[in-house]
């Protein structure tokens, strides 16, 4: 297995995508606040999917000098968005938003993995 990314773009895309996601999330859009409530996440928990992206991000780029970092960051974002997947499942909330936003996600942070690491 490859330590360091093969590459420094996809981690990097994947990096800002997430700030992106951070960005739109602080103050949430539409879509994003629909997303949320349609799987009845509480918002007094917001901020800490806030948290969780930024350390994401902050790992992946770091990871790409050093060794191991970026790849579990990107097992850590891949795991957080098969946990949105269910949590959209199972609120049989599986608009737009879910097949755009949440599997969009899964699909960027699941070949950047393969691209980086594979």
């Amino acid at each position: 297995m490859i330590l360091i990314p093969s590459s420094e773009l996809p981690p990097a895309l994947l990096a800002t995508a997430l700030i992106l996601d951070v960005a739109l999330s602080i103050r949430p859009v539409q879509f994003i606040r629909d997303c949320l409530h349609g799987v009845r996440f509480p918002e007094e928990w917001w901020w800490s999917l806030l948290v969780i992206k930024v350390l994401a991000a902050a790992g992946l780029i770091a990871g790409i000098w050093v060794p191991g970092l970026a790849f579990a960051a990107n097992s850590g974002v891949i795991a957080y968005f098969l946990c949105a997947v269910v949590a959209h499942i199972r609120a049989k909330a599986t608009g737009s938003a879910f097949w755009n936003n949440c599997l969009g996600m899964l699909a960027l942070a699941s070949a950047t993995l393969v691209w980086s690491f594979i």
